[in-house]
């Protein structure tokens, strides 16, 4: 019978030249994500219901059971204490004296984690299309034009869709320890504890600059490279990046286009800032 895959906590100490992978001793048999959105009412007088502002996301919590368990070392005279498992993973909470904070972590164990399918799931037309894109960035731009033409216009949608949000994929979740609970359930007649089971929650840790890079926010002073969609407009792109279809001008003018209603799908198109 073949092995199951170990889920494995990976940490990266303050200093280390590589992280050090700490496996569970058993698998969790299940695991819970939470992940909330601050949202703000704004009260208009004379509506049915106040307009929803999306304000900040809030950070993804991970929680989960591990068991441990020492008593195939004998329950005896000489027994092991579980302890030399558990506390593996209670020094994880504990302060690095480099870093004046607990380390940070990446919980591993599937490839298929929840999260690993953003922007469009790998069967569907939306990963497909995005797969097709991304290929053909590297190979030549015709067969951009080509994949989103073989989708259609549906599937060009879906392909930007997909694009968007591909950065914010996963296949770990980064992390801190905010939160444990070990509870002992078995002792050998010495004392020592043989058998416990540890709750933990883990944060979601993000630094500033692995948002950014993973929102790829679009901003009208930052300049942009945009993969022209069968049956888009410059107005279209305009649009999107400037929230004034107006200014295809600028558009036209940076990319040499002399004709606008003649497009060719899949051609680059370089956004260039507003003044």
């Amino acid at each position: 019978m073949t092995q199951p895959k170990k889920a494995l906590i990976r940490v990266y100490w303050d200093g280390g030249s590589r992280p050090e992978d700490i496996p569970v001793q058993y698998n969790p048999a299940e695991y819970t994500f939470d992940k909330q959105a601050q949202i703000a009412e704004i009260q208009i007088p004379g509506l049915d219901s106040p307009l929803q502002q999306y304000v900040r996301g809030q950070s993804e919590k991970l929680t989960l059971d591990l068991f441990f368990d020492t008593t195939e070392q004998g329950m005896g005279a000489g027994a092991t204490s579980v302890t030399t498992e558990t506390d593996k993973i209670y020094q994880l909470i504990k302060i690095e004296p480099t870093r004046h904070a607990p380390p940070v972590l990446e919980f591993v164990w599937s490839h298929e984690m929840a999260g690993a399918n953003v922007g469009g799931a790998a069967g569907g037309v939306a990963g497909a299309a995005a797969r097709a894109i991304s290929g053909a960035v590297s190979a030549a731009a015709s067969a951009v034009g080509t994949a989103l033409a073989a989708a259609g216009s549906v599937g060009a949608s879906a392909a930007a869709a997909a694009t968007s949000l591909a950065g914010q994929r996963r296949n770990g979740f980064r992390c801190v320890l905010e939160n444990i609970k070990q509870k002992f359930t078995l002792f050998s007649p010495d004392g020592i504890p043989l058998r416990a089971t540890l709750t933990v929650t883990f944060r979601e840790y993000k630094t500033l600059q692995n948002q950014l890079d993973e929102l790829r926010l679009s901003s009208p002073d930052r300049t942009h490279v945009h993969v022209l969609q069968q049956g888009e407009t410059l107005a279209a792109v305009s649009t999107r990046y400037y929230e004034r279809p107006a200014d295809w001008r600028a558009i036209a003018d940076k990319n040499a286009i002399d004709d606008p209603r003649r497009l060719s799908p899949g051609v680059f198109l370089n956004v260039p800032p507003l003044s």
